[in-house]
């Protein structure tokens, strides 16, 4: 896997976040990036993208309440879930914007 290829995996996924909901802060925290829907409330995050060296990782920070029929949110926290990705056709075929979409809703 490349660099440039994550990077573009990752870009996907903030272009997603943006459609689904055109205000939430996307920032800079952790070594990734955070989704912070509530412009009032910016420590309030919902999940976040994380490049590492072998995948893209959208984390849920209340993914264990994210509806997940087809099991592709791994993780066995008390809270927190992520979906790992590693090519583009990942973001599809892993239902990453309903994910985001349940998410950012909450």
């Amino acid at each position: 896997m490349t660099q440039p290829l994550f990077d573009e995996i990752a870009d996907a996924v903030k272009e997603l976040v943006v459609d689904l909901d055109p205000d939430t802060r996307i920032l800079p925290k952790y070594g990734g990036e955070v989704f912070a829907p509530d412009p009032d409330a910016p420590k309030a995050i919902v999940g976040g993208v994380f490049i590492y060296k072998d995948h893209v990782s959208v984390e849920f920070s209340e993914g264990a309440g994210l509806d997940d029929p087809n099991g592709h949110l791994e993780g066995g926290g008390k809270a927190r879930r992520h979906v790992k990705l590693r090519s583009l056709t990942d973001i599809e075929a892993k239902t990453v914007r309903a994910f985001l979409k349940q998410a950012l809703e909450r």
